[in-house]
């Protein structure tokens, strides 16, 4: 799957920096460094020579290059064979191509803010509690674990 920037409205160019806040209403390809805060109301592509360090917020997001932080997107992740991802993905769809580098955790929404916690309350009734409280302290564990091993590797 290649990446088209004639798609896109926006381009960070290959020989570009981008330090700071970017908004944009459309699409982006970033195919040099952008550093900060980025949030799209429609697709979001890191392409092959993009090194990108931020959370991202999108409909959609590609990514073929380096990015360093997390992805929510609202329909559909795909990460190309060329692309790293160094964080945490949030989508109701993911594709993966052989090749890709990831690390980090993966979150299938189905597209439903809370699904999961409806699905519990749906077929374990009562219960539910019991679940949602050890379903939390495990979460909070592996934040903790994940804290000591990011100051581990500092």
């Amino acid at each position: 799957m290649a990446v088209k920037n004639e798609e896109s409205d926006c381009i960070i160019g290959e020989k570009s920096v981008f330090d700071g806040r970017f908004y944009v209403s459309g699409s982006i390809l970033i195919e040099g460094k952008f550093e900060g805060d980025i949030k799209t109301d429609d697709q979001l592509i890191v392409g092959p020579t993009g090194k990108v360090r931020t959370d991202i917020t999108a409909r959609r997001v590609t990514v073929a290059g380096t990015l360093i932080g997390n992805i929510i997107a609202e329909e559909e992740v795909i990460l190309l064979k060329t692309g790293k991802v160094l964080g945490n993905i949030t989508t109701p769809k993911l594709t993966v191509e052989p090749g890709v580098i990831t690390d980090g955790k993966v979150t299938i929404t189905n597209g439903k803010s809370g699904i999961v916690n409806k699905l519990i309350e749906q077929d374990f009734g009562e219960g539910a509690e019991q679940i949602f409280s050890s379903l939390s302290k495990t979460a909070k564990r592996d934040r903790e674990e994940e804290t000591l091993k990011t100051k581990g590797n500092s």
